[in-house]
């Protein structure tokens, strides 16, 4: 987001709505939310000081203190790349840290939201190419010659018949000085951005290097446990320890009001203590499944309207002739990441050092600050690699916790959830319901469309979004994501979003409500075609307007069908019936202003659904590695796969199940599907988002593949046909 446009919506919108009142600011709230739906997040880190973001070696290397974090998306080499081109050196000489706190490089805002690239693009190669000026300003003064005539390659300057590394400059200066930013090059320049490139963190994990927070280790450590909840709804409200603190090992038992936790010699001996304490939980309400269903209902709650064109509302009144309905509903969704949640912790007289994995390191050491009575300054976070993320980490207050624990016995403390607790106090992906409204003309165009969309919240209470701007639009930003109406061609349309309180902890998971939104809308958007006897491809290409995004969106579209050679009719084989046995399902969407469209090829095998192809085209704007992008459209989709056929969380008897692998389905390697052709599309002069936008499209496309083989219209994640 512009700095402009981000004053206008601070100041401007909430002002304007605090100021009004709902009543009169319906407008500029749906104003707002529109902004907010394709705004791209700006980076909220320094700017002004490359030394802290590079390091130069006296071996002539480039240590890059990278304030985004690397949890598998391949973010330290995309950026290795857009360094690499304005400091003129070799990817290879460019070694890639996490950027601890105290070194001053801290981003404000978090890794997720399929940011990191597009929000570094420009400010990044502002402060490779300033350091790179530092690098020649110095090695000017050194060699005795001008600045003007001395040239950079490979990480050596040259001029005058003399030339100097990088390293040896470096050597030698005691007082940098920082010049205004340079010209930056020409992208026709670029040697490595736009290339495939292999990854710069590659060895260490081929190798097994301890880099996640699993792994990290101070001398002296301990080892901590905390009770957590396996009820819903639970308040802790006292514990008897007496028993936990005489078992072996133990050495203290920690009771605070809102935890207790048991440290020991070892994780064993933690764990076994921690299951003799007598701990009382408040239960305020027993939940089931059912309970769950009903309060997440279209209906429940405060409707807030967050689109509207035209007068969709007035078209689409019950009672009206010619409307097509539908709903669809998806279930509470695990993360499932390999690594559970945890910290190292230890707490000194006049610091605090954290050793974890999280994607939102200012906002932990804020809180353990807060906590503990220190400075924030003197609260040191090292990130660690993440063993997954997609969201899980974009709070991690379990570092509270572990600090706490550190301070009560005086040395470091080790505090890690179980996978059961992983599994039972996850901040889940929230269960939704969506309904759909359509209306067609004589001609079989899309008069009137609405979209009501109910989850549980994303982003309410979540410390990355600031409260008054929750306050202003009452809607759960997150929770909507993909719910908007994508086709502006559309004469009347309209999305409400109804935000449920739930008695378990949602919040982001990896593309927040776009899979289950996108699910709905895209299927119904299959429904509305063949009621208007319309090719669904056609359908959508006829719905879109001029605008840019749908400019981008309709060459996405057009793409993705030529490419799969997409067919309508089922094909292939035949059955012992005689039918057909594999069919394609289309769909698409835009996020983070980056359009998507996948065509699934799938079968129905031994009453199971069988992806065998999926074709992805995708316009993130400009590419930074073609490889690590298609390998981004991969894991998204298959994950995407994985959420939308098999993962189900469940409540009985006021707990969530499962708690283990194996019995959480996910999909597996043989479910993966044989081919996955993924075309890139470049059509802005940006990088745009990579991450989140290809899990959209691709659990409608299954949906709607099945419905060409079956002919029944499968509304329920995940997907049954038995």
């Amino acid at each position: 987001m512009s700095q402009s446009r981000r004053k206008f919506l601070i100041k401007a919108g909430i002002g304007t709505g605090l100021l009004f009142g709902t009543a009169y600011c319906l407008p500029i709230r749906r104003k707002i939310a529109g902004m907010v739906n394709t705004a791209e997040s700006p980076y909220l880190g320094p700017t002004n000081d490359p030394k802290i973001w590079f390091e130069v070696t006296p071996d002539n290397q480039i240590i890059f203190h990278s304030p985004k974090m690397e949890m598998g998306q391949g973010v330290f080499t995309g950026l290795a790349q857009i360094a690499a081109d304005e400091l003129e050196v070799g990817v290879e000489q460019i070694k890639v840290v996490h950027a601890s706190t105290g070194s001053g490089n801290i981003d404000k805002f978090a890794t997720g939201g399929s940011t990191s690239i597009n929000s570094l693009w420009k400010p990044l190669r502002e402060l490779a190419a300033t350091m790179r000026m530092m690098l020649i300003n110095a090695a000017a003064d050194q060699l005795g010659v001008a600045a003007s005539g001395l040239s950079t390659l490979n990480g050596v300057i040259s001029g005058a018949g003399k030339s100097i590394t990088y390293g040896e400059v470096a050597a030698a200066v005691t007082d940098w000085e920082i010049p205004d930013t340079p010209e930056l090059k020409d992208p026709k320049t670029y040697k490595f951005i736009g290339k495939p490139t292999p990854r710069v963190d590659l060895m260490d994990k081929v190798t097994g290097a301890p880099i996640y927070g699993m792994d990290a280790e101070m001398p002296g450590m301990l080892f901590g446990s905390v009770a957590r909840p396996e009820g819903l709804d639970s308040k802790f409200t006292g514990v008897d320890t007496s028993v936990a603190e005489g078992m072996p090992g133990v050495v203290k038992v920690i009771v605070e009001d809102d935890f207790v936790g048991v440290v020991a010699d070892s994780f064993v001996n933690a764990e076994k203590a921690k299951e003799k304490l007598n701990v009382n939980w408040e239960i305020n309400r027993k939940w089931d499944d059912f309970d769950v269903e009903a309060a997440i209902k279209v209906g429940q709650g405060k409707p807030i309207e967050i689109q509207k064109e035209g007068n969709a509302k007035k078209l689409l009144k019950d009672g009206e002739e010619g409307i097509i309905q539908s709903e669809y509903f998806s279930p509470i969704g695990a993360h499932a990441q390999i690594e559970p949640n945890g910290c190292l912790a230890y707490v000194e007289d006049d610091k605090v050092t954290l050793r974890m994995s999280t994607q939102v390191a200012e906002i932990t050491r804020k809180e353990v600050a807060s906590r503990l009575g220190f400075s924030k300054d003197e609260v040191i976070l090292e990130p660690t690699f993440l063993g997954g993320g997609f969201g899980r980490r974009l709070h991690t207050p379990n570092a509270i916790q572990a600090a706490v624990m550190s301070k009560a016995v005086g040395k470091p403390v080790k505090c890690f959830f179980s996978r059961k607790e992983e599994f039972q106090n996850d901040t889940f992906r929230p269960p939704t319901h969506n309904v759909l409204k359509g209306k067609l003309t004589a001609d079989g165009k899309i008069e009137a469309l609405s979209h009501d969309i109910s989850s549980g919240d994303v982003m309410y209470g979540s410390p990355l979004v600031p409260g008054i701007l929750q306050k202003v639009i009452g809607a759960d930003l997150g929770a909507w994501r993909g719910g908007m109406i994508q086709y502006h061609g559309i004469p009347n349309y309209r999305a409400v979003s109804w935000r449920v309180k739930l008695p378990f902890a949602t919040s982001w998971w990896r593309s927040l409500g776009l899979l289950a939104n996108t699910f709905a809308v895209e299927s119904f958007m299959d429904e509305l075609a063949e009621a208007a006897g319309k090719d669904p491809v056609s359908f959508r290409l006829d719905h879109l307007s001029e605008t840019k995004a749908d400019v981008r969106l309709a060459k996405v579209i057009a793409k993705a069908a030529e490419v799969a050679d997409y067919q309508n009719e089922p094909f292939g084989p035949t059955d012992e019936s005689g039918n057909y046995d594999r069919a394609m399902g289309f769909a698409c969407s835009t996020d983070v202003n980056t359009p998507c469209a996948h065509v699934a090829e799938v079968s129905i095998v031994d009453g199971e659904i069988k992806v065998h192809k999926v074709t992805c085209v995708m316009d993130p704007g400009l590419v930074i590695n073609p490889d690590q992008v298609r390998a981004q459209c991969e894991g998204s989709i298959i994950m995407g796969m994985s959420a939308v056929l098999y993962e189900k969380m469940t409540v009985e008897d006021n707990a969530l199940y499962p708690v283990i692998y194996g019995a959480y389905e996910m999909a597996l390697m043989k479910d993966a599907p044989k081919e996955i052709d993924v075309v890139l599309l470049e059509n802005d002069d940006n990088p745009g988002g990579v991450g989140e936008p290809p899990m959209g499209p691709i659990g409608a496309a299954i949906a709607n593949a099945v419905y060409r083989l079956t002919k029944k219209r499968v509304r329920r994640i995940p997907l049954r046909v038995s």
